[in-house]
């Protein structure tokens, strides 16, 4: 009897230690507050916002020394423009893959042909007026931070196999590194708060009623994602010889906070930590995160897709087989464009459409009102899709260490 009261104790002690636990309760808070409390849900705005500033100031960071010591310490530069190559190529590949899924799976289900009458008209003249109708490499570059870290990081990295004190400026980076992760897992007992905050919000402004006239493309859009990653994305780590479901598990803290933030930045330190003790080397991580966070967008390409049929559908406006095939090559170069800035989604979508000069661009006014409950599943497909090619290029550079059991790391 006393040897089971223990143990009930024990899982009640991990249970209520466990932040994937917390992280749930308070998604859960906050759809509650932001449903019966709207006005209170959209005062959370800040709390959900502050906790995402705070884990940002960690990311250039992290991924500087996580680059520079990783390229410092592989020694063959050669190595590391390899390893570059192979990300940028296994990026378009499957983010081509995600684009052609979101067309096919648009016009398998439908989503536009309902009536648009019921619809709710949000303003969408900022994103409509002078829409970019060029993707501006250069802009860009200036309008992605983790991207500029990225490139500084690499310059700075090759500089130091050169430099004749090396190993004393690895050891104080290295140093450095221990102290930035320790200080973000105490900031990472805040999560919990950043997840409540950022649901009661979105909840409290948009409102769950909002969802209705619009319940077949979020329907539409969640199914595809689920698709993409058991299937695409579990076939790849299947060839690896490793389980998406595994994995999933193994990120379920991370995956949480995705979902209660509507965003993968926050996880971002996170999700670098988890793939080194993964078995993934420091120099992999290291280059293909952080650059997958500017060009491995698989959800947001999905969801980009979804969209322009969606619309096209919603318009009655056919179109032919080369014009599905020009929206899936403008979308290949225009979707890197909505890495890193806020309703940068709807700029790609307003140019890919003045581009085929088919769709009227006044159809983003019906997206916007539930967008905001779609990004969680772009955020999610975009945080594992960019796991899973870190484990993809690690294996194929030999630069993976099979762990026994490494998904019960956690």
């Amino acid at each position: 009897m006393a040897e089971s009261i223990a143990k009930n104790n024990s899982l009640l002690f991990k249970i209520v230690t466990n932040l994937t636990f917390w992280v749930l309760i308070a998604i859960i808070s906050g759809v509650l507050v932001g449903h019966y409390l709207p006005e209170t849900g959209t005062k959370m705005k800040i709390i959900g916002d502050t906790f995402i500033q705070i884990v940002k100031l960690f990311i250039a960071p992290i991924i500087f020394l996580t680059i520079v010591l990783g390229i410092s310490g592989m020694g063959d530069l050669r190595k590391v423009g390899r390893i570059g190559i192979k990300a940028l190529i296994y990026f378009e590949i499957v983010t081509t893959f995600a684009l052609a899924i979101g067309v096919i799976a648009a016009y398998v289900i439908q989503p536009g042909k309902i009536d648009k009458s019921g619809l709710d008209i949000q303003d969408a003249s900022k994103y409509t007026s002078n829409p970019r109708t060029e993707f501006d490499w250069w802009q860009f570059f200036m309008d992605n931070f983790t991207l500029q870290v990225l490139v500084v990081a690499i310059v700075c990295g090759i500089l130091l196999n050169y430099y004749s004190k090396r190993e004393s400026v690895v050891g104080t980076l290295y140093k450095a590194s221990k102290i930035v992760f320790k200080a973000l897992k105490f900031v990472m007992f805040l999560a919990p708060l950043g997840a409540f905050g950022g649901m009661a919000y979105t909840v409290g402004k948009f409102g769950l009623h909002t969802l209705i006239p619009l319940g077949k493309l979020m329907f539409t859009v969640y199914v595809t994602m689920a698709i993409f990653i058991f299937l695409v994305l579990g076939g790849i780590l299947r060839y690896y010889k490793m389980r998406i479901w595994d994995f999933i598990k193994y990120l379920k803290a991370e995956l949480l906070i995705v979902l209660g933030t509507s965003s993968s930045e926050p996880a971002l330190p996170n999700l670098m930590d988890k793939l080194e003790r993964l078995g993934c080397s420091k120099s992999v991580v290291g280059l293909v995160v952080p650059t997958g966070y500017s060009f491995n967008l698989d959800g947001t390409s999905i969801y980009l897709s979804m969209c322009v049929i969606f619309l096209a559908q919603l318009y009655n406006v056919h179109l032919s087989f080369g014009e599905i095939l020009t929206i899936i090559g403008l979308l290949m170069i225009t979707s890197k464009g909505a890495a890193g800035v806020t309703g940068s989604g709807f700029i790609v979508l307003a140019s890919t459409l003045t581009a085929i000069h088919k769709i009227p661009l006044e159809g983003l006014a019906f997206l916007l009102g539930v967008d905001k409950f779609m990004s969680e599943a772009r955020a999610i497909t975009n945080f594992i899709g960019n796991g899973v090619a870190t484990i993809v290029i690690s294996k194929n550079e030999n630069e993976f260490i099979d762990i026994e059991n490494p998904m019960e790391l956690d």
